[in-house]
């Protein structure tokens, strides 16, 4: 006797029958993937992939220059010796490189440095806080013992304070300091000071 066996695939209940012989239909315990199935399968790892594949450089270059390390101070030598300084206001200037992104460029600014009554060393910044023209030591005829801003002849005193009812509103920025082996270092950002 020779007992046949013929399956059928319920896609309701998504389970395998078999019918042997005669006998009414069984459920098997072996579960089968559908076409259906292996095709969402498929479609979703080969998609998964994909945005794997786009997502990760994204990230990469998003957080790239914060795990960069940062590279020494922000501090740069001016090549001034400390003990050039007087009280008079003097140009300095000094160059360091700046990264904006992946370019990289030599960057020349300069500051106003000088020594107060105590010796303190200040490093005024030479942009006016009206509308960022560069500001010049004792160059009015007017207002001598000053800085003097020829765009809209803005005016601040010596300490870098704004002279009242002039264009300027706030007082000069201070580059921070650092004297080291007797030369002037000056950090490369001037903060604002509050006035």
């Amino acid at each position: 006797m020779i007992i046949a066996s013929i399956d059928y695939f319920d896609y309701d209940e998504n389970v395998l029958l078999t019918k042997t012989g005669g006998i009414g239909l069984e459920k098997q315990d072996k579960q089968q993937v559908t076409r259906r199935q292996f095709l969402v399968y498929t479609l979703m790892g080969v998609g998964g992939f994909m945005l794997s594949s786009i997502t990760l450089p994204n990230l990469r270059f998003a957080a790239d220059p914060v795990l960069q390390p940062k590279e020494g101070s922000d501090l740069i030598n001016t090549n001034l010796k400390v003990d050039e300084l007087t009280n008079e206001p003097k140009k300095v200037e000094f160059s360091f490189k700046q990264k904006d992104g992946w370019y990289e460029k030599e960057t020349t600014q300069f500051a106003w440095v000088y020594k107060d009554e105590n010796g303190e060393i200040i490093a005024h910044s030479p942009v006016c806080k009206h509308l960022g023209c560069n500001v010049e030591w004792n160059s009015s005829e007017n207002h001598p013992n000053m800085y003097f801003c020829p765009c809209h002849k803005g005016l601040y005193y010596k300490d870098g304070e704004n002279v009242p009812n002039t264009p300027p509103r706030a007082p000069l920025d201070r580059y921070d300091y650092e004297i080291r082996d007797g030369y002037l270092y000056l950090s490369t950002r001037a903060k604002e000071v509050k006035g």
